[in-house]
């Protein structure tokens, strides 16, 4: 304390930057360079993360300078909207189609409301012009036309909303996703209009969903983010992205989303998520105090930005697209001709297409990768500030020269991790000028003041700031690993399922840490193997481990690989009993189940968290052999789909069996040895129980009597001829059954 005495005007001098900080992250003292310097800051890191790919599943139809040439000036009569979606639809066979454009007035430039007038008047008496008049009229209403294109059809429309002096509303809003007593009396501050500019009547029947493409505009002018929901006269409706991702994923119903947190949620008023629920599944959508999510740039936008493909509307109005080329594509029909007026500054380009804001929202949702500045970054900053403050104010003063840069930069190096950590991990977008700008505030004041009124001299305070190297903004970032997306396959893969026994009554002797170490030190002998002979590690499940061979990576060999690593399990177990029974731990056994077969693979699970996994009846059967194993007395039951990829064994047959879920009964077999080092007399004994097996099926019970004395004498302690002798002593009081067919059925998995 009394060291902290001595320098308390200094310390209070250090402060000064933090009080400056926390007015400004408060809201009480607005800092235009510090917010100027939060939307560098996100840029660049934004522009520094893009992955900068193409996503092949949204395709912009572009109402681009060769359409305007080719077609002519917009806006376009309805009948070649209409024959621009029944092209989409029919020749493409396109998945989604929305509009970032609106149809706010009728289509009268077929000269169809003209003729009426005249056949009502000046050509009312003229022979034939009604009767005429009525042939032709369906093929002029280009409304109705296109009404007909769009309806019954994934169609979502877009429309606007306005603020002005009128209010003023034009055409037919959508039905609302949410209404005002969901928010159970909480001040949401959504963004809210008093007019709109809908579609017209005809359209909006023919195509009820519908969303508002409005985005916001940050006051240095840059598109930064877009309201997934807006307020307008107590309703709340939903974004052209937020519509047609809903429309992808089954129309769920739109919840607000509340802390989860007891405590929090009776004292923060906020809105912590947009919720899609469907039925018992949930999807929670992260959104700001605005409702707003920022929209996650994949590159920097246009034909040539490489984030999604542009098609020149033209170009599908022409046929000049092999057919079929946009096949279950997400389609969105927008503009990049300038005098069309919806080119927007963004912070990676200053003339992006506004219908590819839509596409980046649209992909990031399916993807599950949004960014948000929550409602509560408020708070987190004043935290930071404080802990970050008062560490340099109370640090600064006690310290060297050196140790003063190292702390100073130990602080900004805490600052800059946690917020990209957060960024990236999370995808949480928190202030961090304030806090940059602040510390280093605080440093070069506590430094100054020093240098001037404790009469440090001059080229020490060079020497200070001469080794000292501020931190610099980090120029790329490892891409985020649960993005990647595996695209679903069914391939020929070759499954294991791994089950150690004996860990129950261990646990009933050892203590937890005890019996997690062995578990884990078993897991890891076994997980050598598999990833030795290319296995894939699927899943930890207690006491069991899951496997396959054949993917990621394409292996010819995989059964022949998997039975291999099987047996080395088994020996290595049989090891593992050794090392037990010489320090008196209980021993441990070993079932082991092989298949092969056609499996689904690929990166599946829900948006929170994935994993690359394979599913399908081939894995389930596998699952079942591995159960098997008990039943047979073996460590290990192989299919017959994976026995005859596997030549390079000897093998025993075990049984027929027609398990839990399937009508066809499976040849299972338990490998005896590699082919090559099969001795003589091992493979006598598996010749005569080929025989015995022939005639068990046979249902020659004597027979089997005298083959079984032969096994029984050649290898007198294997189970599995004691199962054998039991049942064929139990068959022998049943009557010939010629229907029969030798396999046992199992009715439990």
């Amino acid at each position: 304390m009394g060291v902290l005495s001595k320098h308390w005007s200094r310390i209070a001098v250090t402060l000064i930057p933090l009080a400056f900080a926390l007015l400004h992250a408060s809201g009480v003292l607005h800092i235009g360079v510090l917010q100027r310097l939060d939307d560098i800051i996100y840029d660049a890191r934004l522009r520094a993360t893009m992955p900068g790919t193409l996503d092949e599943r949204i395709v912009i139809v572009d109402i681009d300078e060769q359409s305007l040439a080719e077609v002519g000036r917009w806006p376009w009569g309805r009948n070649r909207l209409a024959e621009l979606s029944d092209t989409l639809f029919d020749r493409h066979k396109i998945a989604l189609l929305g509009f970032d454009v609106v149809f706010a007035e009728a289509d009268e430039s077929s000269g169809l409301k003209r003729l009426r007038q005249l056949a009502q008047a000046e050509l009312k008496d003229q022979p034939g012009f009604a009767d005429k008049l009525n042939q032709i009229q369906a093929s002029l209403d280009y409304d109705a036309g296109f009404a007909k294109a769009i309806g019954q059809r994934p169609v979502v429309l877009g429309y606007y909303f306005t603020s002005d002096r009128d209010g003023r509303a034009s055409g037919v809003l959508p039905a609302p996703v949410m209404h005002k007593e969901h928010l159970q009396g909480r001040p949401i501050k959504f963004t809210s209009w008093n007019g709109y500019g809908a579609n017209i009547e005809q359209l909006a029947k023919a195509a009820p969903m519908a969303g508002f493409f409005n985005p916001i505009v940050d006051g240095d002018g840059v598109v930064r983010s877009v309201p997934l929901l807006a307020e307008y006269k107590g309703q709340y409706y939903e974004s052209l992205s937020l519509a047609m991702f809903r429309m992808l994923v089954g129309l769920p119903g739109v919840e607000p989303g509340f802390p989860r947190d007891r405590f929090l949620s009776r004292s923060y008023q906020g809105l912590e998520s947009v919720v899609l629920r469907q039925g018992q599944k949930t999807l929670a959508v992260p959104v700001d105090d605005r409702v707003a999510t920022l929209v996650p740039f994949r590159g920097p936008g246009g034909v040539g930005g490489g984030s999604f493909k542009y098609v020149s509307a033209a170009d599908v109005l022409a046929k000049r697209l092999p057919e079929g080329s946009l096949k279950d594509k997400i389609v969105l029909v927008g503009t990049t001709a300038p005098g069309l007026l919806d080119l927007r500054v963004t912070p990676v380009g200053k003339t992006y297409a506004g219908v590819e804001t839509h596409a980046n929202v649209i992909s990031g949702l399916l993807d599950g990768k949004v960014f948000v500045k929550p409602d509560y970054a408020m708070g987190f900053e004043v935290v930071v500030l404080v802990l970050a403050g008062l560490t340099l104010a109370f640090s600064l003063p006690l310290l060297s020269a050196p140790r003063a840069v190292a702390a100073s930069a130990l602080v900004l190096l805490g600052l800059l991790g946690l917020n990209f950590w957060l960024y990236l991990g999370a995808g949480l977008v928190l202030p961090l000028a304030a806090a940059l700008v602040m510390a280093l505030t605080a440093f070069a004041l506590n430094m100054s003041y020093g240098y001037f009124v404790e009469s440090r001299s001059k080229r020490e305070l060079a020497n200070l700031f001469g080794t000292y190297v501020p931190p610099e903004l980090v120029d790329e970032m490892v891409k985020d690993p649960d993005s990647y997306s595996m695209k679903a396959a069914n391939k020929e893969l070759t499954v294991m399922f791994c089950d150690m026994r004996g860990f129950t009554k261990m646990s009933e002797k050892m203590e937890p840490t005890q019996l997690q170490e062995l578990l884990n030190s078993v897991f890891s002998r076994l997980t050598n193997l598999i990833r030795a002979n290319r296995g894939t590690i699927d899943k930890y499940m207690g006491d069991c481990v899951m496997a396959f061979w054949g993917a990621p990576v394409e292996t010819s060999g995989h059964a022949y690989l998997s039975v291999k690593t099987a047996m080395e399990m088994a020996n290595a177990v049989r090891k593992i009993n050794e090392e037990h029974r010489a320090k008196g731990i209980l021993e441990i056994g070993i079932g082991i189940g092989l298949n092969t077969g056609t499996m689904c693979v690929g990166d599946m699970g829900s948006d929170i968290r994935r994993s690359y996994t394979v599913i399908g009846d081939s894995v389930n059967l596998g699952s079942r052999l591995e159960g098997l194993s008990k039943v047979y007395g073996v460590d290990i039951v192989v299919s017959e789909s994976t026995r005859k990829l596997a030549p390079e064994f000897a093998w025993q047959e075990l049984d027929k069996v027609r398990v839990k879920g399937k009508e066809q009964a499976v040849g299972i077999f338990w490998p005896a040895a590699p082919a090559d080092r099969l001795d003589k007399d091992h493979a006598d004994e598996l010749k005569i129980w080929a025989g015995f097996l022939k005639a068990y099926r046979s249902q020659d019970w004597d027979q089997c009597d005298l083959l079984m004395l032969n096994l029984q004498r050649m290898n007198a302690k294997k189970y599995l001829y004691e199962l054998y002798s039991e049942r064929v002593a139990s068959m022998r009081l049943l009557p010939f059954d010629p229907e029969w067919d030798g396999a046992t059925n199992f009715e439990t998995k």
